[in-house]
């Protein structure tokens, strides 16, 4: 469902405020109740003035005296996972509830490297992707915590601590399955005609952009109209928005130049700002980084795919990034189109065919 639209009362107020019945509320985060005297929603007064006052106080006692780390994760969460990204702040939360549990009890100093050991191998049993998740979380408590001056050394970073590494996916997608999944055409309805309500063309549009591009799924299903432009689609990636800020031009050529079209043509909302779009003529990808209906869009696609054409095995969306990382012509290339600082990863996690190597001249002269 997407974020509800806060009322013109609402406007301006700090995220989780709200004005209700005549006083200032704010709406505790689940699972944080304990800060707020157990309740789901506190009320800080009934006028700006004085919820500002028992604000700051509040915060001031909560974020004051940091002795266990338990409280140095209650301030993170009131002043760090805000900040990130709606997706993450969300994705977080019950991470960090889940290591609060964990060493909320422990005095800041006398947490140790194999306590982190501890934890990663218990918790790998089961989870072995969201124990290295949780783990940096931890760790970046433990930064948060120096800046605050609970603690003068990182205990994770002066341990050398390590995560248990995970392999990449492998999967490569091959030509001619992409071929086999854009040869499915739009359904019709009963009378013959094309099916307005089937997005199989969308699909089509949103798959030879992305093997183009190489953009993430975010960055693709949130690019508007206004994005495209004489010299080409300019994209600053979501994920650097708030860092390098740096922003990409993927200029034209004649299969991006068809692919556009192609996505402008299969759009139900022609006057709809952006590039794809439901019916209602909003995006996709939601603010709060959702994108659930894109989701069941592509697993029908695909269960389409398996019984309608030769390909047996399911394509996950992030293969076809991985595609576009893996065809391109040199790895600076590659990593040009992922928009990554670094090319160690666009090698070690996108490109996914064998490296060719020549052999050595083996004769001694």
């Amino acid at each position: 469902m997407p974020p509800r639209k806060r009322n013109k009362e609402n406007t301006g107020l700090p995220d989780r405020w709200r004005f209700y019945h005549g006083a200032y509320r704010y709406q505790v985060p689940p699972g944080y109740e304990h800060l707020w005297d157990g309740k789901k929603q506190f009320t800080l007064g009934k006028t700006l003035s004085e919820a500002y006052r028992v604000w700051a106080e509040r915060l001031e006692q909560q974020t004051g005296d940091l002795k266990t780390l338990g409280d140095i994760m209650d301030r993170y969460a009131i002043e760090v996972l805000p900040a990130k990204a709606a997706k993450t702040a969300r994705e977080q939360a019950p991470q960090l509830r889940r290591l609060r549990g964990a060493f909320g009890h422990m005095h800041p100093t006398s947490f140790k490297p194999m306590h982190a050991y501890a934890y990663r191998d218990k918790r790998s049993q089961k989870a072995p992707t969201a124990a290295n998740r949780e783990l940096e979380i931890l760790s970046h408590v433990f930064t948060k915590a120096i800046e605050w001056g609970a603690l003068e050394r990182h205990p994770m970073i002066e341990g050398k601590f390590r995560k248990k590494k995970q392999p990449p996916r492998t999967r490569y997608v091959e030509d001619w399955e992409i071929v086999e999944a854009l040869s499915l055409e739009q359904k019709l309805t009963g009378k013959g005609k094309a099916n307005k309500n089937d997005r199989t063309l969308a699909v089509h549009a949103y798959i030879s952009l992305k093997l183009l591009t190489g953009l993430r799924r975010t960055d693709l299903l949130r690019l508007r109209m206004a994005d495209i432009t004489e010299d080409g689609i300019h994209v600053t990636p979501s994920k650097t928005k708030n860092s390098s800020g740096k922003t990409t031009i993927y200029e034209w050529s004649p299969e991006l130049q068809e692919a556009v079209d192609k996505a402008r043509a299969a759009r139900p909302v022609d006057i709809s700002p952006w590039l794809f779009c439901n019916r209602k003529g909003e995006p996709y990808q939601r603010e709060d980084g959702t994108a659930n209906a894109f989701d069941s869009l592509w697993q029908r696609f695909m269960d389409r795919v398996l019984a309608e054409t030769k390909v047996i095995e399911r394509l996950q969306e992030r293969d076809l990034r991985a595609k576009t990382a893996t065809d391109a012509e040199s790895l600076e290339h590659a990593r040009a189109l992922l928009s990554h600082a670094s090319a160690s990863t666009t090698n070690r996690v996108y490109r996914r065919k064998p490296e060719r190597v020549k052999p050595g001249k083996g004769r001694i002269e």
